[in-house]
């Protein structure tokens, strides 16, 4: 079901009364535990033939183990060598980089989850860091997951769209330990007669129940999907997230290493046929967006992973810190350098920026329905001060800081979507989240500074 749009003054905001119900947050078990009750599993097409074998696995920032994300996609290029037995100082450690929007809306705890999905190169390695992402809110939250909650929408990244769906329309795997929204992945593919339009990792709703995919994914039949806005897609891998024991056990997944390797890579093209008993079945973990934030910081060491082209300035209200909660950003107005830096480039770059300039981030995005057409129709315009919520504000209006409108973000502007698709140019149906949402005394947390999860 829909969520009702949020208001101002239903949020728990400085000076508002709420007193009726106290303010209370999540524990920092909790937040982890409901990243990993609703992490998505994703089921993956690979492309994999002439010597790209495990090349269509996620991956982790520094799988590469040297500290330095500007060589990613020349390293990936040589995973073929690491199913060999080279490198085995490398941890491919399939990863989903995580943030946990808590606030509270009229006493009632709701939460904006955002999983970002690592690939080190993407379009047949001409492309490095492609981030495809998957957000879920929920809502009627109590401290226990899969007690009370209830998700709202989902909202996948398809390419340059944001492709929105109500949980009525949406399936999920129950595992008991967890409750899954079925994804599907296209494989790092470029364009060609094959794919089509459905490459380059971009993320589709799987829309074949869990009871049909549950009653096949241990024979002889097809592995394949139906996704949103096409037909059955072929199913390579399944990646399930490590910290639901039940749906690793339901899946017998693995984690690669260097041992299990060779076993758990595809090496099929994106159009072969094969059986869900021959789908690889693979964990990934959960880790934290905020510990990529500090790696753009123009006060630390930004030039080895990325260039100046582009920036980004957060007025920080607090600082970005690290699992044992010491500082890794200080707070005041910052600027973050988003161009991404690829050392195996002639020019060292192919003109992608890191997330801290993506829309996304912030919620400032535009929910489309149709994936049918890649059309670019990012234009909510939240940054510039002209995307309004349904109380038509903007965010420098819910902030109170409009001299933010076009010159930086603060810190906690994010935009809360209904899961409503608002075909207005520059309206989007839900809710800035006001000045003091974040705060602990009014039930809030911000995810996307804070690091949960050990590195």
């Amino acid at each position: 079901m829909l969520a009702a749009v949020l208001t101002a003054a239903a949020l728990a905001v400085p000076g508002h009364a709420q007193a009726q119900t106290a303010a209370w947050t999540l524990t920092t078990a909790q937040r982890q535990a409901y990243l990993t009750y609703y992490a998505p599993l994703i089921l993956k097409r690979a492309d994999e033939s002439s010597g790209r074998e495990g090349t269509d696995w996620l991956s982790n920032y520094d799988f590469d183990r040297d500290g330095d994300f500007s060589d990613n996609r020349a390293h990936w290029r040589d995973v073929p060598a690491y199913l060999a037995g080279a490198h085995p100082d490398w941890q491919i450690r399939p990863t989903a980089y995580t943030a946990l929007i808590e606030y509270t809306s009229a006493g009632t705890k709701e939460l904006v989850l955002i999983y970002h999905l690592y690939n080190a190169a993407d379009k047949d390695f001409k492309d490095i860091h492609d981030w495809e992402r998957v957000e879920l809110r929920i809502t009627g939250v109590t401290g226990d997951p899969g007690t009370g909650d209830t998700p709202v929408y989902a909202t996948i990244t398809d390419h340059k769209d944001h492709v929105m769906r109500p949980a009525s329309s949406l399936n999920f795997m129950p595992a008991g330990t967890g409750r899954h929204l079925m994804v599907w992945q296209a494989d790092g593919s470029d364009l060609d007669s094959v794919t089509v339009n459905r490459h380059g990792h971009e993320l589709r709703f799987a829309t074949d129940s869990w009871a049909t995919v549950a009653g096949r994914m241990n024979t002889g039949a097809k592995a394949e999907v139906d996704i949103n806005n096409d037909s059955d897609k072929n199913v390579h891998y399944a990646f399930v997230p490590a910290g639901s024991a039940g749906a690793v056990s339901a899946w017998g997944a693995q984690p690669i290493t260097g041992a299990t390797a060779g076993a758990l890579a595809a090496n099929v093209d994106d159009d072969t046929d094969v059986p869900w008993t021959a789908v690889k079945r693979v964990t990934y973990e959960l880790q934290d967006l905020a510990d990529v934030v500090p790696t753009h910081w123009s006060g630390g060491g930004w030039a080895t992973h990325w260039l100046p082209d582009t920036s980004v300035d957060v007025l920080l209200e607090t600082p970005v810190v690290g699992e044992s909660g010491a500082a890794e950003v200080p707070a005041g107005t910052q600027r973050f350098y988003t161009a991404s830096r690829d050392s195996a480039a002639g020019d060292l770059t192919d003109g992608r920026d890191g997330v801290l300039s993506k829309a996304w981030f912030y919620g400032a995005y535009s929910g489309e329905a149709n994936a049918d057409t890649i059309s670019g129709s990012d234009d909510f315009g939240g940054f510039a001060g002209l995307g309004t919520d349904s109380q038509g504000r903007t965010r420098g209006a819910a902030s109170g800081d409009p001299a933010s409108h076009g010159a930086y973000w603060r810190q906690h502007d994010f935009f809360v979507h209904t899961g409503v698709v608002d075909t207005g140019e520059r309206t989007e149906s839900g809710t800035w989240l006001p000045a003091g949402w974040d705060r602990p005394e009014n039930g809030g947390f911000d995810g996307r500074w804070v690091q949960l999860f050990a590195d």
